[in-house]
Protein backbone atom coordinates (compact mmCIF):
# COMPACT_ATOMS: atom_id res chain seq x y z
CA UNK A 1 0.00 0.00 0.00
CA UNK A 2 2.76 2.24 0.80
CA UNK A 3 4.73 1.85 -2.12
CA UNK A 4 1.24 2.40 -4.31
CA UNK A 5 0.53 5.68 -2.66
CA UNK A 6 4.18 6.86 -3.03
CA UNK A 7 3.71 6.32 -6.56
CA UNK A 8 0.37 7.74 -6.92
CA UNK A 9 2.19 11.18 -5.15
CA UNK A 10 4.97 11.16 -7.85
CA UNK A 11 4.59 13.26 -10.84
CA UNK A 12 5.87 11.73 -13.83
CA UNK A 13 9.66 11.77 -14.07
CA UNK A 14 9.43 14.68 -16.94
CA UNK A 15 8.24 16.96 -14.99
CA UNK A 16 9.02 18.14 -11.71
CA UNK A 17 8.31 16.78 -8.31
CA UNK A 18 6.17 18.94 -6.54
CA UNK A 19 7.05 17.83 -2.67
CA UNK A 20 3.56 17.38 -0.62
CA UNK A 21 5.34 17.46 2.68
CA UNK A 22 6.59 21.09 2.06
CA UNK A 23 2.57 22.25 1.49
CA UNK A 24 1.29 24.23 4.27
CA UNK A 25 -1.10 23.01 6.48
CA UNK A 26 -5.05 22.79 5.15
CA UNK A 27 -6.42 26.25 7.10
CA UNK A 28 -9.21 25.86 9.63
CA UNK A 29 -11.53 28.05 8.66
CA UNK A 30 -14.73 26.92 7.47
CA UNK A 31 -16.10 27.68 3.60
CA UNK A 32 -18.26 24.93 2.70
CA UNK A 33 -20.24 22.74 4.98
CA UNK A 34 -22.93 20.21 3.76
CA UNK A 35 -24.95 18.72 6.69
CA UNK A 36 -27.17 15.41 6.30
CA UNK A 37 -28.20 16.08 2.39
CA UNK A 38 -30.33 13.49 0.92
CA UNK A 39 -30.89 14.03 -2.98
CA UNK A 40 -33.33 13.03 -5.50
CA UNK A 41 -33.69 13.05 -9.15
CA UNK A 42 -37.55 12.40 -9.23
CA UNK A 43 -37.72 9.30 -7.20
CA UNK A 44 -34.24 8.16 -7.86
CA UNK A 45 -32.01 9.14 -4.66
CA UNK A 46 -28.92 9.98 -5.85
CA UNK A 47 -27.22 11.05 -2.49
CA UNK A 48 -27.93 9.65 0.85
CA UNK A 49 -27.13 11.41 4.46
CA UNK A 50 -23.74 13.38 3.45
CA UNK A 51 -21.84 15.42 5.38
CA UNK A 52 -19.17 17.27 4.49
CA UNK A 53 -16.75 20.40 5.38
CA UNK A 54 -14.40 22.28 3.33
CA UNK A 55 -11.64 24.99 4.45
CA UNK A 56 -11.61 28.11 2.95
CA UNK A 57 -8.50 28.42 0.43
CA UNK A 58 -7.31 24.66 0.23
CA UNK A 59 -8.84 21.76 -2.30
CA UNK A 60 -10.96 19.50 -1.63
CA UNK A 61 -11.19 16.58 -4.15
CA UNK A 62 -13.84 14.27 -4.73
CA UNK A 63 -12.87 10.88 -6.10
CA UNK A 64 -15.40 7.78 -6.79
CA UNK A 65 -16.59 5.38 -9.87
CA UNK A 66 -18.96 6.94 -12.31
CA UNK A 67 -22.59 7.73 -11.16
CA UNK A 68 -21.46 7.78 -7.39
CA UNK A 69 -23.11 11.10 -6.84
CA UNK A 70 -20.08 12.78 -6.86
CA UNK A 71 -20.68 15.73 -9.39
CA UNK A 72 -24.21 15.93 -7.95
CA UNK A 73 -22.72 16.95 -4.90
CA UNK A 74 -20.58 19.66 -6.85
CA UNK A 75 -23.45 20.90 -8.44
CA UNK A 76 -25.87 21.31 -5.15
CA UNK A 77 -22.69 23.77 -4.11
CA UNK A 78 -23.99 26.80 -6.07
CA UNK A 79 -27.38 25.24 -6.76
CA UNK A 80 -26.64 24.12 -10.50
CA UNK A 81 -29.29 20.85 -9.89
CA UNK A 82 -32.47 23.89 -9.63
CA UNK A 83 -31.83 23.69 -13.37
CA UNK A 84 -33.26 20.08 -13.17
CA UNK A 85 -37.10 19.16 -13.24
CA UNK A 86 -38.51 17.04 -10.57
CA UNK A 87 -35.34 17.42 -7.97
CA UNK A 88 -35.29 17.17 -4.31
CA UNK A 89 -33.22 18.19 -1.67
CA UNK A 90 -33.08 17.76 2.44
CA UNK A 91 -30.42 18.76 4.53
CA UNK A 92 -28.23 22.02 4.57
CA UNK A 93 -25.49 23.08 2.59
CA UNK A 94 -23.92 26.66 4.26
CA UNK A 95 -21.87 29.09 2.27
CA UNK A 96 -19.53 30.99 5.32
CA UNK A 97 -21.92 30.12 7.85
CA UNK A 98 -25.32 30.31 5.52
CA UNK A 99 -28.01 27.95 4.21
CA UNK A 100 -27.73 28.43 0.46
CA UNK A 101 -31.29 26.91 0.04
CA UNK A 102 -32.83 29.40 2.22
CA UNK A 103 -35.84 30.80 1.40
CA UNK A 104 -34.68 34.35 0.10
CA UNK A 105 -31.12 33.22 -0.91
CA UNK A 106 -30.26 35.42 -4.23
CA UNK A 107 -29.03 32.60 -6.43
CA UNK A 108 -27.40 34.71 -8.91
CA UNK A 109 -24.89 36.35 -6.39
CA UNK A 110 -24.43 33.02 -5.23
CA UNK A 111 -23.31 31.66 -8.67
CA UNK A 112 -20.97 34.80 -8.76
CA UNK A 113 -19.73 34.07 -5.37
CA UNK A 114 -19.38 30.17 -6.02
CA UNK A 115 -18.10 29.88 -10.09
CA UNK A 116 -17.94 26.89 -12.22
CA UNK A 117 -15.83 25.30 -14.71
CA UNK A 118 -17.00 21.79 -16.33
CA UNK A 119 -15.30 18.83 -17.96
CA UNK A 120 -15.36 20.41 -21.23
CA UNK A 121 -14.11 23.41 -22.26
CA UNK A 122 -16.78 25.79 -23.07
CA UNK A 123 -15.85 29.31 -24.64
CA UNK A 124 -18.35 31.46 -25.95
CA UNK A 125 -18.08 32.05 -30.13
CA UNK A 126 -16.64 35.86 -29.02
CA UNK A 127 -13.16 37.37 -28.61
CA UNK A 128 -10.83 36.30 -25.86
CA UNK A 129 -11.11 39.36 -24.62
CA UNK A 130 -15.06 39.31 -24.19
CA UNK A 131 -15.16 35.40 -22.79
CA UNK A 132 -13.71 37.27 -19.72
CA UNK A 133 -15.60 40.10 -20.03
CA UNK A 134 -18.78 38.67 -19.96
CA UNK A 135 -19.69 38.10 -16.47
CA UNK A 136 -18.81 41.62 -15.28
CA UNK A 137 -20.62 42.76 -18.27
CA UNK A 138 -23.48 40.75 -16.99
CA UNK A 139 -23.42 42.28 -13.45
CA UNK A 140 -23.45 45.91 -15.07
CA UNK A 141 -19.94 46.82 -15.11
CA UNK A 142 -19.88 49.03 -18.01
CA UNK A 143 -16.47 51.01 -17.51
CA UNK A 144 -13.75 49.95 -20.25
CA UNK A 145 -10.75 50.93 -18.45
CA UNK A 146 -12.00 48.54 -15.32
CA UNK A 147 -13.12 45.87 -18.00
CA UNK A 148 -9.63 46.19 -19.51
CA UNK A 149 -8.33 45.51 -16.10
CA UNK A 150 -10.48 42.35 -15.10
CA UNK A 151 -9.73 40.39 -18.10
CA UNK A 152 -6.02 41.31 -17.93
CA UNK A 153 -5.86 39.86 -14.15
CA UNK A 154 -8.14 37.00 -14.57
CA UNK A 155 -6.06 36.06 -17.60
CA UNK A 156 -3.18 36.34 -15.58
CA UNK A 157 -4.51 34.63 -13.13
CA UNK A 158 -4.91 31.78 -15.33
CA UNK A 159 -1.73 31.78 -16.20
CA UNK A 160 -2.80 32.61 -19.82
CA UNK A 161 -2.05 36.03 -20.72
CA UNK A 162 1.39 35.62 -21.66
CA UNK A 163 -0.17 33.26 -24.93
CA UNK A 164 -2.97 35.81 -25.62
CA UNK A 165 -2.13 39.19 -24.72
CA UNK A 166 -1.28 39.86 -28.39
CA UNK A 167 -4.76 38.35 -30.03
CA UNK A 168 -7.28 39.22 -27.48
CA UNK A 169 -9.93 40.19 -29.95
CA UNK A 170 -9.46 36.72 -32.00
CA UNK A 171 -12.01 34.13 -31.30
CA UNK A 172 -11.49 31.90 -28.31
CA UNK A 173 -12.48 29.20 -30.71
CA UNK A 174 -8.82 29.37 -32.06
CA UNK A 175 -7.20 28.29 -28.80
CA UNK A 176 -5.91 25.01 -28.25
CA UNK A 177 -7.70 22.64 -25.98
CA UNK A 178 -6.02 23.61 -22.86
CA UNK A 179 -5.77 26.99 -23.21
CA UNK A 180 -9.91 27.04 -23.95
CA UNK A 181 -10.03 25.47 -20.75
CA UNK A 182 -7.71 28.14 -18.92
CA UNK A 183 -9.89 31.05 -20.45
CA UNK A 184 -13.50 29.56 -18.98
CA UNK A 185 -11.01 29.01 -15.51
CA UNK A 186 -10.18 33.21 -16.02
CA UNK A 187 -13.67 34.21 -17.31
CA UNK A 188 -15.04 32.47 -13.70
CA UNK A 189 -12.42 33.79 -11.72
CA UNK A 190 -13.77 37.76 -13.66
CA UNK A 191 -16.49 37.77 -11.19
CA UNK A 192 -14.34 37.71 -8.15
CA UNK A 193 -15.55 34.61 -6.76
CA UNK A 194 -14.75 33.23 -3.50
CA UNK A 195 -14.83 29.00 -4.32
CA UNK A 196 -14.02 27.23 -8.20
CA UNK A 197 -16.21 24.14 -8.58
CA UNK A 198 -14.09 22.20 -10.76
CA UNK A 199 -15.96 18.88 -13.01
CA UNK A 200 -12.90 16.99 -14.31
CA UNK A 201 -11.47 20.02 -15.53
CA UNK A 202 -8.20 18.50 -17.37
CA UNK A 203 -10.03 14.55 -18.04
CA UNK A 204 -9.93 15.89 -22.01
CA UNK A 205 -6.45 17.23 -21.93
CA UNK A 206 -3.07 16.19 -22.99
CA UNK A 207 -0.57 15.53 -20.23
CA UNK A 208 1.05 19.06 -20.78
CA UNK A 209 -1.94 20.38 -20.68
CA UNK A 210 -3.28 19.23 -17.66
CA UNK A 211 0.00 19.54 -15.66
CA UNK A 212 -0.78 23.58 -16.69
CA UNK A 213 -4.19 23.10 -14.89
CA UNK A 214 -2.77 21.52 -11.70
CA UNK A 215 -0.01 23.92 -11.42
CA UNK A 216 -2.80 26.50 -12.16
CA UNK A 217 -5.00 25.19 -9.42
CA UNK A 218 -1.70 24.88 -6.48
CA UNK A 219 -1.34 28.33 -7.62
CA UNK A 220 -5.59 30.06 -7.50
CA UNK A 221 -5.57 27.73 -3.43
CA UNK A 222 -3.84 30.72 -2.13
CA UNK A 223 -7.06 32.96 -2.74
CA UNK A 224 -9.80 30.49 -3.51
CA UNK A 225 -12.09 27.36 -2.41
CA UNK A 226 -11.80 24.91 -4.88
CA UNK A 227 -13.33 21.44 -5.09
CA UNK A 228 -12.72 19.87 -7.72
CA UNK A 229 -14.23 16.07 -9.04
CA UNK A 230 -11.66 13.73 -10.93
CA UNK A 231 -11.34 10.09 -11.41
CA UNK A 232 -7.87 10.55 -12.04
CA UNK A 233 -6.35 9.24 -8.60
CA UNK A 234 -2.46 10.84 -9.36
CA UNK A 235 -4.15 14.13 -9.48
CA UNK A 236 -6.52 13.97 -6.62
CA UNK A 237 -3.23 13.41 -4.79
CA UNK A 238 -1.33 15.47 -6.37
CA UNK A 239 -3.84 18.71 -5.83
CA UNK A 240 -6.09 18.28 -2.89
CA UNK A 241 -5.52 19.09 0.70
CA UNK A 242 -8.09 16.82 1.51
CA UNK A 243 -9.99 14.02 -0.13
CA UNK A 244 -13.39 12.87 -0.23
CA UNK A 245 -14.23 8.77 -1.46
CA UNK A 246 -17.91 8.12 -2.80
CA UNK A 247 -19.55 5.01 -3.54
CA UNK A 248 -23.09 4.53 -4.99
CA UNK A 249 -24.08 7.94 -3.52
CA UNK A 250 -22.96 7.79 0.14
CA UNK A 251 -19.85 9.06 1.37
CA UNK A 252 -17.28 6.72 2.62
CA UNK A 253 -14.70 8.55 4.09
CA UNK A 254 -12.88 11.90 3.92
CA UNK A 255 -9.88 13.01 5.46
CA UNK A 256 -6.38 14.67 4.60
CA UNK A 257 -5.29 13.76 1.40
CA UNK A 258 -1.97 11.72 2.64
CA UNK A 259 -3.70 9.99 5.10
CA UNK A 260 -6.81 8.72 2.74
CA UNK A 261 -4.19 7.42 -0.09
CA UNK A 262 -1.47 6.33 2.64
CA UNK A 263 -3.77 4.70 5.17
CA UNK A 264 -7.32 4.99 4.63
CA UNK A 265 -9.67 3.55 7.45
CA UNK A 266 -12.04 2.08 5.11
CA UNK A 267 -11.49 -1.29 2.88
CA UNK A 268 -13.72 0.00 0.44
CA UNK A 269 -11.37 3.03 0.00
CA UNK A 270 -8.42 1.14 -0.23
CA UNK A 271 -9.88 -1.13 -3.39
CA UNK A 272 -10.43 1.78 -4.61
CA UNK A 273 -7.63 3.36 -4.74
CA UNK A 274 -5.61 0.17 -5.59
CA UNK A 275 -7.67 -0.27 -8.48
CA UNK A 276 -9.28 -3.50 -7.27
CA UNK A 277 -12.38 -2.27 -8.37
CA UNK A 278 -14.22 1.04 -10.01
Amino acid sequence: MIALADAVFARPTSTPTLEYEDAPPVPATEKLAVSNVNFWYGAKQALFDISLTVPARSVAALIGPSGCGKSTLLRLLNRMNDLIDGTRLTGVVRLDGEDIYARGTDVVDLRRRVGMVFQKSNPFPKSIYENVAFGPRVAGERNRSRLDYLVERSLKQAALWPEVKDRLHSSALELSGGQQQRLCIARSLATDPEVLLMDEPASALDPKSTQAIEDLIAQLKRDYTIVIVTHNMQQAARVSDQTAFFFEGRLIESGPTRQIFRKPREKQTEDYITGRFG
